[in-house]
């Protein structure tokens, strides 16, 4: 994609800002950044963020911790604990309003402003990052968590022609795998990874009672016969998991369709780097679907936020991260490995896969953006849900009991 004059006046602005905010520092301006991305792909993906960064000027010192509650209640404990790092990451979210409630965070107005971030960037992550008139969070990317990922092979041997185009074409395709022999669903059983099958089903089901649940918190929807049958669909999954599904990382999950062990698996977009790292090009070794035709597509993605300091150097370094970060160089080499979509639309598209232009291409259609439930509840309802949720898919409970476990949890 070529671009046009005023992104040009655009990155050359990016990065005079860049340089004159490395300039002004003695030495590399040192930034301690809080992450959980430590798998192949996550890693490769973080890397052109601290290559960037370095070439820019600064020095990056990478803080990776393993899951993401533990990174999150790491960087909120040194933060709380006057030792905060430079930069840490969330999910885009309401996770890190609390926070910027108890004044615990910098703004990055000026880089905002200098890189016209309203109007650039889509209004639902705008909305996720802009609070009360300031710029909190600098988004990264732009994730789909419900993509259906399969493998070719395994779809090749369970007889399989085409991908599903609705619910009832989905599960006679997993009884095929089944009858194959394979795993049908690989799904890693943790608490976060059901949460997230759930919502894929529900958002494919019926986007206008999925918003009356999470947006409206609407009592009557959640009673309602819809969405028992949102949960007894949802809980159908359970008949193509193998038994080693419990406790299973979501990366080993995608080896097994990496592998050819599994037909499918409801994953977002960042499985895709895990494909990547296994040197599996999509659309030959593997496909990729966002939900069924016209389907909503949600609306997820991670931010960096910046603690709260005085210290003139760490407020250029909070500065610089956020140039570089959302700088079309780095967005780029970011997201092709990371599997998301960048975001802005200004981003030379060539290096990207068929799943990412088809996600770029349904970004462009605002009505079918859909934002996630972490940008509608805050953090302790999402939490009871999830809680709620991996309890009807373990336990051996009826639809109606867990709707209304469902009901009060939603109404905390």
């Amino acid at each position: 994609m070529k671009h046009n004059a005023p992104v040009l006046r655009g990155i050359v602005a990016a990065l005079a800002l860049a340089g004159a905010l490395a300039a002004n520092a003695a030495e590399p301006l040192k930034a301690n950044v809080i992450h959980w991305w430590t798998s192949g792909g996550e890693s490769a993906a973080i890397k052109q963020f601290a290559l960037a960064y370095d070439q820019a000027g600064g020095k990056w010192v990478d803080n990776a911790i393993a899951g993401a509650d533990q990174a999150r209640a790491t960087a909120i404990n040194r933060i709380v604990g006057g030792d905060p790092p430079t930069a840490a990451q969330f999910n885009t979210s309401k996770q890190f309003h609390d926070l910027i409630d108890q004044g615990l965070l910098n703004n990055v107005d000026a880089v905002a402003t200098k890189e016209n971030w309203g109007a650039i960037f889509p209004e639902s992550i705008v909305n996720a990052i802009r609070i009360n008139g300031h710029y909190y969070a600098t988004p990264v990317n732009i994730h789909m968590q419900d993509w259906f990922f399969y493998s070719k092979p395994a779809f090749a041997k369970a007889g399989i022609k085409g991908e599903p185009q609705n619910f009832d074409e989905l599960f006679a395709d997993l009884d095929k795998l089944k009858a194959a022999g394979l795993i049908p669903l690989a799904l890693g059983g943790q608490a976060w990874q059901e949460k997230i099958t759930f919502d894929a089903i529900f958002a494919d089901m019926d986007r206008d009672l999925y918003l009356k649940v999470y947006r409206d918190r609407d009592a009557n929807a959640v009673n309602s016969p819809a969405f028992r049958n949102v949960l007894t669909t949802f809980k159908r999954l359970h008949n193509y998991v193998d038994p080693g599904s419990p406790g299973r990382n979501w990366n080993d999950a995608t080896a097994l369709v990496i592998s050819g062990k599994a037909g499918m698996q409801i994953m977002g977009d960042w499985a895709k780097g895990e494909f990547s790292a296994a040197n599996q090009v999509a659309g030959k070794d593997f496909g990729c679907f966002p939900g069924f035709k016209n389907s909503p597509y949600m609306i997820a993605g991670d931010v960096f936020v910046f603690p709260k300091t005085d210290n003139a150097e760490q407020v250029k370094a909070q500065q610089l991260l956020a140039t570089v970060m959302t700088s079309p160089g780095p967005q780029a080499a970011f997201n092709q490995r990371k599997g998301s979509i960048p975001i802005r639309p200004d981003v030379d598209t060539s290096g990207f896969d068929i799943c990412a232009k088809e996600g770029m291409a349904i970004m462009k259609d605002k009505s079918r953006q859909l934002p996630n439930p972490e940008m509608l509840i805050p953090p302790d309802v999402q939490g009871a849900l999830q809680d709620v949720i991996t309890n009807f898919w373990n336990k051996n409970q009826s639809a109606e009991d867990a709707q209304k476990a469902f009901a009060s949890a939603i109404k905390s």
